[in-house]
């Protein structure tokens, strides 16, 4: 697949991710009425209902993850097309799944997103082009730049919002207790 293809099919895929987003339910953007650039109040009903947030970090290290992972299936075999639009049907499919009542109900129950409903449509799909970023990014960095990224960016994050991918992921899967008290602040 050529790259150029691949943005077609993947910008097409994109409006087919946003209409799906609206069929189960999802609010088109935040319910406050407007568009924010960033919203960076955590604790907040506004959270990941805005163009940014805090969490389009980790969509930027999806990005990252993805172009390895598809490197190492393809061994220089996959174009890069293929690999970018493989990374969007992964980040479309995660998005979709996150916004699901059995996600939604589990970040509220086993992590300190007691006000989160979901992501607004336009939040999603930024948080999709958040992770293209990522990819591109990886593509043209050296690897050695992109590992001291992840770091840079999930040390950041943690300290600013006492979360980030890393405790999602640990939060999602197999919940602690001391986690869940000193992202409370305790």
């Amino acid at each position: 697949m050529t790259f150029k293809k691949s943005l077609l099919w993947s910008s097409l895929l994109l409006v087919v991710f946003a209409l799906v987003l609206l069929w189960m339910g999802r609010v088109p953007i935040c319910e406050c009425g407007y568009i924010k650039l960033w919203h960076g109040i955590t604790f907040s009903s506004e959270n990941s209902q805005h163009l940014s947030d805090w969490y389009s970090f980790s969509h930027i290290i999806h990005g990252f993850g993805f172009y390895l992972l598809f490197w190492l299936l393809g061994r220089g075999r996959w174009s890069m097309g293929l690999m970018f639009f493989l990374s969007m049907v992964l980040e479309m499919s995660w998005e979709i799944f996150e916004n699901t009542d059995f996600v939604i109900n589990r970040y509220r129950e086993v992590t300190i997103s007691l006000d989160y409903y979901g992501d607004s449509v336009i939040n999603s799909v930024m948080d999709v082009l958040f992770m293209a970023l990522g990819f591109f990014l990886a593509r043209k960095f050296p690897i050695g730049l992109i590992i001291l990224l992840v770091f840079a960016l999930e040390i950041f994050v943690g300290y600013s919002i006492r979360d980030n991918l890393i405790l999602n992921i640990i939060m999602l899967i197999y919940p602690l207790e001391g986690i869940k008290i000193w992202q409370a602040g305790g």
